[in-house]
């Protein structure tokens, strides 16, 4: 494991999205995104809901690129990998997805909602998650890197109190450490801060420690199918390997997957990288999750284009990687034979 965390990081940036940049205009196959390039953001209305003081919920129409205060539940910003737009506040809209019952997801956008004055992390644009159960008050932060003390003031700014950390795999960009000599705050710093559980896949665990420095008792290790509760909220840890051995997605409730980098909108994770294996990914794709229903809010790890959440049914119908039957066509697709 060792010489795969020494390895990991090469390539991170500018290809994380493995396939988005293979001659796609000219072929227009697998890996060719839908939706308009960086310099052309969505005009399309999009459909919200907002829970009001009277408990029910209300549908509202937001336009992208249209500003809108923050609201109490599901939160996310939209900008694209690599170098967002000028006038970048077309992709600060923020978006209400329904809630129900008590759960609260908020979704952060690195070089947006934290990490602001850091342009590494402007490039990354990872996406960090607050889960929080809205009775109880307790909450957990999935991925938490680059700012730390951003990320906990969005915890305090809700009057929530963490209560456990959700790492879907052991890239520096998502638990913190060395990234090409830049090193990204993450794990280690908030265990500084606030004591609390690290939940991880047992076969992440050796990468987790080695890039972090943390110890073996600040980790609890996780199998798939395990549950981690917030409040009274079900968190349901599937085993998902292909992007790295151990990456997990979240099932958060009914109604939400958080999906780190096994699954984006319009793409997949890298299989290229030590530790990645595309056979895997495929099943991953193809069998574990397929029998997650289609209403489910997919949340990624990273804003890579087109809109930062949809249903799962929308991107099994406009992710071309999920286009792939065969296992043959799949190895091609990913650079194999």
């Amino acid at each position: 494991m060792g010489q795969a965390v020494g390895g990991i990081v090469s390539g991170l940036v500018g290809r994380k999205s493995q396939h988005r940049r293979q001659d796609e205009k000219e072929r227009g196959g697998p890996g060719s995104p839908p939706g308009p390039g960086p310099d052309q953001p969505h005009h399309l209305e999009q459909e919200s809901c907002r829970q009001q003081g009277d408990g029910e919920m209300h549908q509202e129409e937001v336009r992208v690129g249209q500003a809108r205060p923050a609201g109490d539940d599901i939160q996310h910003g939209d900008a694209f990998y690599h170098e967002p737009p000028a006038g970048v506040e077309w992709a600060r809209q923020v978006m209400m997805l329904c809630v129900k019952d008590r759960v609260i997801i908020r979704q952060l956008l690195a070089g947006v909602d934290f990490a602001t004055a850091d342009p590494f992390a402007g490039q990354m644009l990872n996406f960090v998650y607050l889960i929080a159960d809205r009775e109880s008050g307790e909450a957990l932060l999935v991925d938490p890197a680059w700012d730390i003390a951003g990320l906990l003031d969005a915890v305090a700014a809700k009057d929530l109190k963490l209560t456990g950390i959700l790492a879907t795999h052991y890239h520096p960009d998502h638990i913190g450490g060395d990234l090409f000599g830049h090193q990204v705050e993450g794990l280690a710093d908030l265990k500084e801060q606030v004591d609390v559980p690290v939940h991880v896949h047992r076969s992440e665990a050796d990468g987790v420690r080695q890039l972090t420095g943390l110890a073996v008792h600040d980790l609890v290790l996780h199998d798939g199918d395990d549950v981690v509760q917030v409040g009274d909220i079900p968190v349901r840890l599937l085993h998902t390997p292909g992007h790295t051995p151990g990456s997990q997605c979240f099932l958060v409730g009914e109604r939400h997957l958080v999906s780190g980098d096994t699954l984006f909108v319009q793409g997949c994770g890298r299989v290229d990288l030590p530790g990645g294996d595309p056979d895997e990914m495929f099943r991953t794709l193809t069998q574990r999750l397929s029998t997650l229903p289609d209403d489910l809010i997919l949340m990624p790890g990273h804003n890579y284009g087109g809109e930062p959440t949809a249903s799962l049914g929308e991107v099994r119908r406009g992710n071309p990687y999920l286009q792939v039957r065969s296992l043959e066509d799949w190895r091609r697709l990913m650079g194999g034979t």
